[in-house]
């Protein structure tokens, strides 16, 4: 007979517990909260520049000083990633991400009411972005612990709440502002933001526990049965048998004094106590943080490709809107503009996870592909000289940056990078060292295009960390396979200086002295 340990079913606080990634379930809930909580993040984000000529106006200030508050923001969310790692892997991850709703929602609310740019650098940059970090990076974290096959399909999916959010709060803040001003709107988005809590209380903590099958023993090999349980409980060598330790059928040797006689049933119990021993050991205790990933040189090239990479996300979303103006796009066109850019991401999301939940499929080579089309898309911007034309830019653009944005995180997961057993360690250091671009990549724009009097030249700038980004990506893979065969050749290595001190025969030798000294006993 067969013995199979199903999930088991806990209160709505207690974590789900499973033999294996589920692959669904309450994983469902948890992408669902994904959902709305990348709308509520990301979505505002980069919905943000909506603002930036009314807080221009407002605080009689340049591009780059009011650019630096959604720089700041990026910074202080990718910076204090491993802060958002160690207190989720400390305090569990609803508890961190409703705690990062609450300080969204204050920092926005409290911004309605600034007076000086300055006080928007406080209050969204880093009050609001602490929360970004709490809020996002916990809920991807976990939400790749209940997929596995489904993986980059449902994780692109979920995703696209960011795209969803962007196609609709632009246009109705834009409508908004018109009716009760900027301030006021703020005030509203920072009142809808206290949602994430909500988001944050679905998400169950998951807990895997691997357990294999195990086939009841026949009746005529209990000694060997009875043979590992002991070895298992004193975790004595397997010379034990020699220094004076007597396997007998006792109830004193084997937990619950149950008895060993040879009967039919006899198997049954001592499966049942393999079982039960197995789930009593005590487990290892997890790494808040394990920096050992900064060992890896293939996650040390995927970081760089993220640092520049990132260069290239916020920026275009923020002047898109300014680049349409400046062209003579009148301001309703181009709320449509950042719209179907949205909905291009949402399509392009979406097919980055169903062409990657392909298999067999070299995810690594995939990614190098869309990152490479997303820096074409970048420098395709400044020849757009009209409406339709820059309609078509966004368009490519939202579709290419869906297939990267939506992939770049969960695909740590992968084993060209990482693994999942270290996915959540890599996520907070990769996002951290992200926080560098992050910080520098909108100034960065807002200084050329300040310099030039050209918002093309965000643009190039953008583009060229795209390139940049790529050639690191393309060093993953090669990286990752020099660094197995290493390993594999030191593994071989100490193989070979370990055989010679072992007999051939060494485990039969004692398995048959435990039987011979069973015999002996039923002899007695």
């Amino acid at each position: 007979s067969k013995m199979t340990v199903k999930a088991v079913k806990m209160p709505c606080t207690a974590p789900n517990v499973y033999t294996k990634v589920p692959d669904g379930g309450w994983g469902w809930t948890v992408a669902f909260a994904f959902f709305f909580v990348e709308a509520l993040t990301y979505g505002i984000i980069k919905s943000f520049g909506v603002f930036f000529n009314d807080l221009m106006e407002s605080f009689d200030e340049t591009n780059s000083r009011i650019s630096w508050i959604i720089s700041i923001c990026v910074f202080v969310q990718t910076f204090t990633a491993p802060l958002s790692t160690v207190l989720s892997n400390r305090f569990g991850h609803r508890f961190v991400v409703m705690a990062g709703g609450v300080l969204i929602s204050t920092g926005m609310v409290t911004a309605s009411f600034a007076r000086t740019v300055v006080d928007m650098y406080v209050t969204i940059g880093i009050i609001s972005g602490l929360g970004y970090c709490l809020s996002f990076l916990p809920t991807v974290t976990i939400l790749s612990q209940y997929f596995d096959k489904r993986r980059s399909l449902v994780t692109a999916v979920a995703s696209t709440g960011e795209c969803f959010a962007v196609f609709s709060f632009a246009p109705a803040i834009t409508a908004l502002k018109e009716q009760i001003g900027w301030r006021y709107s703020l005030l509203s988005v920072g009142v809808l933001q206290l949602s994430i809590v909500i988001c944050g209380s679905l998400l169950r903590p998951i807990v895997i526990k691997e357990q294999e099958e195990v086939k009841a023993q026949p009746p005529e090999e209990p000694t060997e049965t009875k043979y590992m349980l002991e070895n298992e409980q004193t975790r004595t060598s397997i010379e034990s048998i020699d220094s004076g330790v007597e396997i007998t059928t006792s109830p004193s040797n084997v937990p619950g004094k149950t008895k060993a006689e040879p009967k039919s049933e006899e198997p049954k119990e001592h499966v049942q106590i393999l079982v039960e021993n197995n789930s009593t050991l005590p487990e290892p205790k997890t790494k808040l943080l394990d920096f050992s990933v900064m060992r890896d040189y293939s996650f040390i090239c995927y970081a760089f490709f993220g640092l520049f990479a990132t260069l290239g996300f916020f920026a275009p979303s923020l002047y898109i809107i300014p680049l349409s103006l400046s062209l003579g796009i009148g301001k309703d066109h181009s709320a449509y503009i950042l719209s179907a850019m949205a909905i291009a991401e949402v399509f392009g999301r979406i097919s980055a996870g169903w062409v990657l939940n392909k298999k067999p499929i070299r995810k690594i080579y995939i990614e190098l592909i869309c990152v490479v089309l997303l820096s074409v898309a970048l420098f395709a911007f400044p020849f757009a000289s009209e409406f339709w034309g820059l309609m078509t830019c966004s368009i490519f653009f939202g579709f290419m940056l869906g297939t990267v944005a939506g992939t770049h995180i969960p695909l740590l997961a992968e084993d060209d990078v990482v693994g999942i057993a270290k996915m959540s360690s890599a996520a907070g250091v990769y996002v951290f060292i992200q926080s560098l671009a992050g910080l520098a990549g909108p100034p960065l724009a807002g200084v050329l295009v300040d310099t030039t009097q050209n918002y093309s030249s965000a643009f190039y700038s953008c583009a060229a960390g795209m390139v940049l980004g790529a050639v690191f990506l393309a060093l993953v893979r090669p990286c990752k396979a020099g660094l197995c065969q290493r390993q594999q050749q030191r593994a071989e290595e100490s193989v070979a200086q370990a055989l010679p001190d072992l007999p051939d025969d060494f485990i039969e030798m004692d398995i048959g002295k435990a039987e011979n000294s069973g015999k002996g006993c039923d002899g007695v």
